[in-house]
């Protein structure tokens, strides 16, 4: 995210503040975002460092990582700083679209084959103390979703068009081991996993924040959920019984071939990382690893 503010115009040197959340307490805290200061266009390429030095080092297939729109759209929006370009959050919509859909050719072109798109604002539109804000300002807050899930779905088909496999990961924050959303996938499952055409869903469902597998009876036939189950922001290791266990229960709903498993987000988000040891994020991939292997034979 920071990448793309750099690397396009109409963006403030102006952090928003965020009410990042640990435990039973909000911290202030932001240093990876900037404000909408001016209308936003394609300067120059902000992930080509990425794509050059993975395919020059990369031993097999790499992924390369965008972010996806509610970001910004929840996020960067203010009213005194964005408002004299953009009246409403809704209004920013179409130019973010085209940036992305810029950045994502060029990664085609570049002969990348995966591409992730990090979402972990999807949840705001299930979080309460968000929505009010919405409300507050006169937001219709489905009429804004169902955008800017158009708008996601205009970038994943192009990629997919052009060969690209492309998953969508939502969270709900993973910054310092805080997080910034609370909510469940209800409230938008149907919309979001029946509206964006991704190949396979990153999701977190680590903590009782993410609700209950239901949601996943909306995702398409065929396309592959991948279960955030191994906690990222604590060095805790989790009881291997106990994610087979929660794997079982998420193949009463998708197909277990059609289910994988995996840590819940990045173990540094940013480049002060989450409060782990290297030893202890060691532990965790072993883990991830040792379960596949235990549930589906086969990693």
């Amino acid at each position: 995210m920071s990448r793309l503010t750099e690397h396009m115009d109409g963006f403030a040197a102006q952090a928003p503040s965020l009410e990042w959340r640990s435990g039973d307490h909000a911290e202030e805290d932001s240093n990876i975002l900037r404000l909408i200061g001016g209308r936003l266009t394609y300067r120059e390429r902000f992930t080509d460092r990425e794509a050059a030095f993975l395919a020059a080092h990369a031993p097999g297939p790499f992924e390369v990582t965008i972010p996806e729109i509610t970001n910004f759209v929840v996020a960067d929006w203010n009213p005194r700083v964005s408002g004299p370009h953009y009246p409403s959050r809704a209004d920013i919509v179409d130019d973010l679209a085209a940036v992305l859909l810029q950045e994502a050719a060029a990664l085609a072109e570049d002969g990348v084959r995966h591409v992730q798109i990090d979402a972990p604002c999807f949840i705001a539109f299930a979080n309460p103390r968000i929505l009010g804000l919405f409300e507050s300002a006169g937001l219709d807050a489905r009429d804004l979703l169902r955008r800017c899930i158009e708008a996601d779905a205009a970038v994943v088909r192009l990629l997919r068009d052009r060969g690209v496999a492309v998953g969508m990961h939502i969270c709900r924050g993973n910054y310092r081991g805080q997080w910034f959303n609370e909510g469940s996938y209800d409230d938008i499952g149907a919309d979001v996993f029946g509206g964006i055409p991704v190949d396979h869903w990153p999701l977190e469902y680590d903590s009782e924040r993410a609700g209950t597998f239901e949601p996943l009876q909306h995702v398409p036939d065929g396309v592959r959920v991948v279960l955030g189950l191994v906690k990222t922001k604590t060095g805790a290791l989790e009881d291997p019984d106990e994610l087979a266990r929660r794997v079982d229960e998420a193949a009463r709903i998708v197909p277990l071939a059609d289910l994988a498993v995996s840590p819940q987000c990045g173990f540094a988000s940013e480049v002060q990382g989450n409060p782990l040891a290297w030893d202890d994020q060691r532990r965790k991939l072993d883990l991830t690893v040792s379960v596949a292997q235990r549930v589906w034979g086969r990693v």
